[in-house]
């Protein structure tokens, strides 16, 4: 507030009278009784509300778990006896996914979590579910039961037993299996559904995984992992296993969790740069990894973790870094693709709770110098330091520019400044200002940070130095270059990321089986 507004304040106030100043605090007092009375109603609701859920629980769990001695059919439903590998059987149990019309006949045995119970009249209606695939079976008071998958119907002779009973959970896995559009389709109808917030959800993971998208959000990531180490094989590459202790930071910088080992200073490592190098200078070739990585920076978004799955990979070249583009235009074509084949079916579980556009790509990769995309960005208006780095709003613009002009999510920026570039990337030979590097985006998203490595021990040392990193904590990978070292590149993707942007999705913490963010080490 300026001088003159406050000024202007105290002149009021001075001018009120006595009673004024009376009328106005009773104003103001019931006000905030009618706010107070507002809030303890709306607490006694969701108190009565969280009442009754209680003892809906309670009356469930109360319920008779012990078949009816009296019941001539007492030995088709009730507790199963514990299974403690007592015996072994030749009995045969069959997915829920795997029924269809070729069993019509047929005797089958399912092992599957109740999703629902309704009853009706002489019968009932129980969904089973199994983790993207349900049945309903309906049982009707004659004994006759009937089984339904997706719109099949199937006779047989049915017995029930409870294998494991779930005490009161967090949260229903219907409510949670919930999209966010079908929550605003009911309030548009005037109905109200119950959501579960994100703490909740991560709070209670164990229930929240089996959500019908969570189970498929995991299979899509199993197979990133799958695709992505079938098709470097398939290239000549070695995968590797490196250690996560460390005696200095790898990517330099504070973001670096520290620990002790054995009485010595240690920190938990940024990735596997090093050692990708190292294997290179040990004349591996080609290698690659899928491993953890730690970054201790408190970035709260919905992108950041400070625990995520890293796919790297290294290779040596023999002109230029865009051979690791080449390799990784080829690698990231065959994952979408074989993602499209090989999850058509998670791909539309996920779509019906977090409904999303497929990915557009090209068959042969866009790829855009720095330069021309700060150009595009300054063309369309965007104020932008042609030589600094570029924050998540700016990335999403220049992904929607890209988008428009070239019809792809996916494309890759290279030739990065150098200053705003890790110490051991290669400098441009054209401009000092650059470097060989590149970035590969999805959906304007960075997914992957890549460049051509510096090979030259002295020219290593002076980037170090230049970027005030210790190098006597270093010293062993600084060595590994003095006994001759081939030329190389490589990249790190984030697994998380891959998939969060190939389905769509809003938060990172989705596409993480248990999140570790700035906030969170449990469960």
């Amino acid at each position: 507030m300026s001088e003159q507004n406050e000024s202007t304040v105290e002149a009021a106030v001075e001018n009120l009278s006595v009673e004024d100043a009376a009328e106005a605090a009773r104003k103001k007092a019931d006000r905030d009784a009618k706010k107070a009375a507002k809030a303890a109603e709306k607490a006694a609701k969701e108190a009565a509300k969280e009442a009754a859920k209680a003892a809906e629980i309670a009356r469930k769990l109360a319920s008779i778990t012990k078949a009816d001695p009296d019941d001539p059919l007492r030995d088709n439903y009730g507790d199963a006896e514990m299974v403690q590998s007592k015996d072994v059987s030749d009995r045969h149990w069959t997915d829920v996914a795997a029924l269809n019309p070729d069993l019509v006949g047929t005797q089958v045995l399912v092992r599957a979590r109740v999703h629902t119970v309704r009853g009706k009249g002489k019968s009932a209606f129980l969904v089973l579910r199994q983790s993207t695939a349900s049945v309903q079976v309906v049982m009707f008071v004659d004994e006759e039961t009937k089984a339904a998958v997706n719109r099949m119907l199937k006779s047989t002779r049915q017995k029930i037993h409870v294998i494991s009973r779930a005490g009161a959970l967090p949260f229903e896995v219907t409510d949670a299996a919930r999209g966010a559009h079908e929550v605003a389709e009911a309030a548009e109808r005037g109905e109200s559904y119950v959501t579960v917030s994100q703490d909740t959800r991560l709070d209670g993971r164990v229930v929240d995984l089996r959500t019908p998208a969570n189970q498929a959000i995991f299979k899509v990531q199993s197979q990133v992992c799958q695709l992505f180490r079938e098709a470097l094989l398939s290239e000549g590459f070695l995968e590797i296993h490196t250690p996560k202790l460390l005696s200095g930071a790898s990517e330099g910088g504070s973001a670096v969790f520290r620990t002790d080992y054995l009485g010595r200073p240690a920190c938990l490592a940024q990735s596997p740069q090093f050692y990708k190098q190292m294997a290179i200078c040990a004349d591996m070739g080609k290698v690659f990894e899928i491993a953890p990585v730690f970054r201790a920076e408190k970035s709260d978004t919905h992108r950041h973790l400070c625990e995520f799955m890293g796919l790297d990979m290294e290779m040596t070249i023999n002109e230029s870094y865009h051979e690791v583009l080449d390799v990784l235009d080829r690698l990231f074509v065959t994952i979408f693709k074989g993602l499209e084949t090989k999850c058509a079916n998670e791909l539309s579980v996920i779509g019906k709770q977090y409904p999303f556009e497929p990915l557009q790509y090209l068959e042969k990769s866009l790829r855009l110098t720095f330069a021309e995309g700060i150009k595009m960005l300054q063309d369309a208006g965007v104020e932008v330091d042609p030589l600094g780095d570029l924050n998540t709003e700016i990335e999403r613009k220049l992904g929607k520019l890209v988008k428009e002009k070239y019809g792809t999510d996916f494309y890759m920026l290279h030739q990065y400044p150098l200053g705003i570039r890790p110490f051991y990337t290669m400098p441009s030979p054209t401009d000092p200002n650059y470097s060989n590097s590149f970035d590969i985006f999805i959906r304007g998203e960075e997914i992957i940070s890549g460049a051509q490595r510096i090979h030259d021990p002295q020219l290593l040392l002076e980037r170090a130095n230049a970027h005030g990193i210790p190098v006597e904590q270093l010293q062993s990978y600084l060595d590994a270059f003095k006994y001759g070292a081939p030329p190389h590149g490589g990249a790190g993707v984030g697994l998380e990321r891959v998939v969060m942007l190939f389905c769509g999705l809003d938060n990172i913490r989705k596409t993480s089986m248990f999140p570790r963010d700035p906030k969170r080490l449990s469960p």
